[in-house]
Order: structure tokens, then sequence, then C-alpha cells
């Protein structure tokens, strides 16, 4: 199958290499010239792939137009922000598009299936989230991944398309779960590396995501989605290998702010997109519209959009009003 995937960073280039040992042909679009001319003069995307020995012989695009024209299915692996923006190319779009892009817009609230949605009308969309690190799938370690659509031909196409033995892909028609359990365990993983760089332990971090999932699950199930979608591999699983491991650039991210890292440094010196950051501010106003309870999703905008101590930030969620556990 002809595959384009857009955006050339550390997760778009391993799902384009992926695609491309299963056989695929593979555009791979990067929206900097010397950053592509970079990819293709080397055979590696560094940083953000360190190590990396990249295909030779997949093709290099530039032009968004230009790299899906003929394309029977489109991946898209660019930052949330640009993700309207960039899909705009796809307005006439008739194939199969995969976001993977964990995010809610701001100003609609819309996760980024739904901006496909107003953006490539004519496409038939899914989603593929999971407990999925960069580094780890272009290495070929083992990987459990969810291919979500509302079409329920649709996802199996998806999983067909990306599975490997060590990638093993399964399918859910709960597309808004998958979504929102992906967008917003990046903004808990910011608050895990927060624990992290406060010299806080395992105790701390345990009871942080196990909190926090009900969060997710609470913001969920108010948009429609299933409960139990948050007890899988795009919920429960991602959450928690995005507070846990080194590679995180979410958890990497808190931790410099535990540490005491001015945050206007930690955004200037970050290689990578940390996605928590803009999901914070959209999941705090997604919460306020639900008028749902999310205290840590509250501390977490807090602490990056109201110049909140940190220190502060964890007193009051640790001194809130004992309860039952829900």
């Amino acid at each position: 199958m002809k595959v384009s995937v857009l955006g050339a960073g550390a997760w778009g280039t391993a799902l384009g290499k992926l695609l491309q040992e299963n056989k695929h042909s593979v555009i791979l679009w990067g929206h900097n010239p010397q950053h592509v001319e970079q990819i293709r003069r080397t055979g590696r995307n560094e940083p953000y792939l360190p190590g990396i020995e990249l295909p030779r012989d997949w093709r290099l695009e530039t032009d968004p137009t230009k790299a899906v024209h003929d394309s029977e299915c489109v991946a898209v692996a660019v930052p949330s922000r640009a993700f309207r923006e960039v899909t705009r190319c796809l307005a006439n779009y008739a194939g199969i598009v995969v976001s993977v892009t964990k995010g809610i817009e701001y100003d609609t609230g819309l996760t980024m299936c739904g901006i496909l949605r107003e953006n490539a009308p004519h496409a038939r969309v899914a989603a593929l989230s999971g407990p999925t690190l960069a580094l780890e799938v272009a290495r070929g370690i083992p990987t459990a991944i969810v291919a979500a659509s509302a079409d329920i031909q649709t996802a199996p196409k998806v999983q067909e398309l990306f599975h490997r033995p060590a990638f093993r892909v399964y399918t859910s028609t709960d597309l808004i779960g998958v979504e929102l359990g992906g967008a917003l365990k990046n903004v808990i993983a910011i608050s895990a590396g927060v624990s992290d760089g406060l010299g806080f332990g395992d105790n701390s971090k345990a009871a942080l995501i196990t909190r926090a999932i009900v969060e997710i699950r609470r913001i969920g199930v108010a948009c429609g989605a299933e409960a139990e979608t948050f007890a899988g591999l795009s919920g429960l699983g991602d959450l928690t290998v995005t507070c846990f491991s080194r590679l995180s650039r979410n958890r990497g991210f808190g931790e410099r702010l535990g540490r005491g890292d001015r945050l206007a440094d930690i955004l200037s010196t970050t290689v990578s997109v940390s996605e928590g950051y803009p999901t914070a501010q959209s999941a705090w106003q997604l919460a306020r519209k639900l008028r749902m309870t999310t205290p840590i999703i509250d501390e977490v905008y807090a602490m990056l959009y109201e110049g909140k101590n940190v220190a502060q930030a964890l007193r009051d969620l640790t001194n809130r009003e004992s309860k039952a556990e829900d």
C-alpha cells in the first residue's frame, strides 16, 4: 500500500520506518526543508531518534499536497497545535486518515479526529494510540497499541497496515475514548515528572496515576466514551509508560519543573514537543465546560498557566478533604 506520513519528528519517523519494514511504499513529509535534507543525506533523524538507521528507499517530501497525492492511507504525526493547518491539504482526500497525534484543540475542544472530520470530510478516519515510545518502536522492542475508528471496517484495515510481530495492534470502536485517554495522560505525565523532580518515590507516583485515571475516565465518559476503554492500552497502559519512562517527554518536562527550572527555559530548550503543555489548557477548559471535578489536571494547569508555585500546588492537592474512593 502507498502510505504518506505527515510529520518527520520521532513518532512519524518511527512509524514510517515500521511501515517500510511492512513492505509498504512510504512517503515521509516534513515541514522543515533543512531537516528533511538531513534525513535524506545521513539516513538518520538526529536528535529525535538517536542511533537509528532509517530506510534509504522511502520518499521524502516538503510539499504536503505532493506527499498525499495518490496515497491510499495518510498517517498524521504533527504536533496538535499544527494539526488543523497541516491537514487542510486533505480537503478532497478520500482514503484512510490515521491520527497518531494525542491532543485536544483549545478553541473547539475537538480531538484530532474531530478536526479530521472537518478538514477531511471524505476520508475514513481512525486513531492509533497506546503505550508507544517512539525510540523503542524504532528499535523493534515489543509494543502493543490500539487502532480505533467509529467505522467497523476501518480499524481492522489500520490494524493490518501497521501490525508486526513486535508491534501488536488491537482494534476498538471507541474512538473518542481512545483519543481522550491518549491526550489526557500527557497532562498527568507532567505531574508525575513534578513528583520525580521533587524527589518523591514510587508510592507517590502509583497513587497519582491511580487517581488520575479516575479523572481521565470521568471526562471521557462525559464525552461519550466507554468506561472500560480507560483500563486498556490507550488508557492505563499509555498513562503508565508516560508517567514512569525516562524516555517520556512529558514526564521529563514535569521533572524539570519540579526541580525548579523556569517554565520559559523548559519550553525554549525542549527538542520535541511536550503535548501535555498545550493539552493542560485544553483539558482544564473542557473539564470546566463539563462541570467535572479534576483536581490533578487543575493543579497542572495552575502551575503552567497561572504561575502557581509547585510546592503550593502539591499542598493544595494533598490537603483536599478526605473522601471515599471512586
